[in-house]
């Protein structure tokens, strides 16, 4: 149940594969099964933040299993390699919901 929204405003070849590679750092990142890891990735957005160089936005969800601190860094690191997008024009969400607020399989986890 980890999700993973990526924004960028670069163009990106290998999109598939990208979403696997990021599944499993989240899913290492949280201690979950990839199996459960849901990625979306929406490149060539309209984005700015400061100029019109290459930006990127990553929202991370997940029940729990979520420490800001530890993960910023491996997700910058991943998206500045994949994507050659700059450490300073990365920002990164970390939503940490409610068992009850989340569902999969016609039921919420708590």
């Amino acid at each position: 149940m980890p999700y993973i929204n990526i924004s960028t405003s670069v163009i990106l070849e290998d999109k598939k594969k990208l979403l696997e590679e990021i599944s499993i750092l989240i899913s290492s990142l949280t201690n979950k099964s990839k199996r459960f890891v849901m990625a979306k990735l929406e490149d060539n957005c309209e984005m700015y933040f400061d100029d019109e160089r290459p930006c990127c936005f990553l929202e991370l969800s997940s029940i729990g299993s979520l420490n800001p601190s530890e993960m910023s860094r491996p997700l910058s690191n991943f998206v500045n390699e994949k994507m050659g997008i700059p450490l300073d024009k990365i920002y990164i969400s970390f939503n940490d919901v409610s068992a009850s607020m989340w569902a999969w399989n016609g039921r919420t986890f708590g």
